[in-house]
């Protein structure tokens, strides 16, 4: 993205000018300063710094402008789960313009979900739906009654009536959730996923079945989430089927949760050659307070482990809009794109953060959440 222009080159006054920030563009290497217009709700133009003009002006001196961030892992269906937060209290409240439901609801909840959680929300909410018809609402043992969890057919027609909120199929795939299911809900999910062209993202953790297993069955564009956490197993204990999975076009995800980022493991694998293609949450009642808090901080946890910024912001915009199939639409500030933005601040004091396990890693020079713009409007975060 060239940021250039004269005042002459954009003659119209616009709904609304970003100035005075380091725009930046996932596609790049590095921030670059300039302008950026928004008209309607999108992003209208791009210039060098004083030669756009608007209606409103948004300072942003100091700050980086990025695409707004998107939180690939949440759980928003509150309060008809126990693990449900309201969208926008870890949405456009903290710096995030687009949040996914990871499988708190499935196919006998979709209506109430869309109608109570969906529309409500500033922030855009889309969703995985869970291969198990009652998602969370009645548990987190969602998988363990066998086939009487699936029906295949309503599923995939929540998929094919709302293609712009459903993306793809969660499935939660440890053996806390199973009971004697086995591999059998990830087969179901396979078969609806390929019959609607969607991908199906992968809960995993304690083992059985074993990781290497899970991985065998997924294709380019899936997601496995919770991918680094320290449980027995993981990523280094079903490395060749790991490292095949990833040349296939397998995503690896943070998925942070109350139990799955940990640094050590992180480091173990980052150290191997594996690395997360999208950051997320799994922000849930249960780890706002700790350890989880925000998608901001969880991308200070992976700038610890020695990421650079422009990594982790490329992680949370330009590839979790990749794999919501919305690449064009989110992740960028190519003009034509939605007008969702997020401003981040770059700290001058380090920052200590805290793992699932309770370890603790320093980020010298945290990012920090100032303003979000959804769909053209600014909204200050808490």
């Amino acid at each position: 993205m060239a940021v250039q222009g004269s005042p002459s080159a954009h003659p119209q006054r616009f709904d609304l000018v970003v100035t005075g920030g380091l725009l930046t563009d996932p596609l790049r290497d590095g921030p670059e300063p300039g302008d950026l217009a928004v008209q309607d709700g999108r992003i209208a133009a791009v210039g060098a710094p004083g030669t756009l003009d608007g209606h409103r002006r948004l300072d942003a001196a100091g700050l980086l402008v990025t695409p707004g961030l998107i939180d690939l892992h949440t759980h928003v269906y509150a309060p008809r789960t126990d693990l449900g937060v309201p969208a926008d209290d870890i949405g456009v409240r903290q710096g995030v313009t687009t949040v996914v439901d990871a499988g708190s609801c499935g196919s006998d909840h979709w209506t109430d979900f869309s109608d109570n959680v969906v529309r409500p929300a500033a922030t855009r909410v889309l969703s995985w739906l869970n291969i198990s018809r009652h998602g969370l609402v009645h548990g987190r043992r969602e998988l363990s009654r066998g086939p009487d969890d699936i029906d295949e057919a309503a599923t995939e027609k929540v998929l094919r009536d709302h293609p712009g909120q459903v993306r793809g199929i969660k499935v939660r795939m440890s053996s806390s959730v199973l009971g004697d299911s086995g591999l059998a809900p990830l087969r179901a999910a396979k078969r609806v996923a390929a019959r609607v062209g969607r991908p199906v993202m992968v809960h995993v953790g304690n083992e059985p079945p074993r990781l290497g297993d899970v991985l065998d069955l997924l294709g380019a564009g899936d997601v496995v989430t919770h991918a680094f956490h320290g449980k027995p197993g993981g990523l280094l204990g079903s490395e060749p089927e790991a490292r095949a999975a990833v040349e296939r076009g397998v995503r690896l995800d943070i998925g942070h949760g109350s139990a799955s980022l940990s640094f050590t493991a992180a480091e173990r694998a980052l150290a191997a050659g594996f690395t997360p293609y999208t950051i997320s949450t799994d922000l849930h009642a249960r780890n706002t307070a700790g350890p989880v808090h925000s998608l901001v901080t969880t991308l200070n946890k992976l700038l610890a482990l020695g990421l650079t910024p422009q990594q982790v912001i490329r992680c949370a915009t330009l590839h979790a809009a990749r794999v919501l199939g919305l690449d064009g639409e989110l992740g960028t500030l190519r003009p034509g794109s939605a007008a969702d933005l997020t401003l981040l601040r770059t700290a001058d004091t380090a920052m200590t953060l805290t793992d699932s396990e309770g370890v603790t890693r320093t980020c010298a020079a945290p990012l920090e959440a100032v303003t979000t713009v959804r769909a053209g409007a600014p909204v200050a975060p808490r």
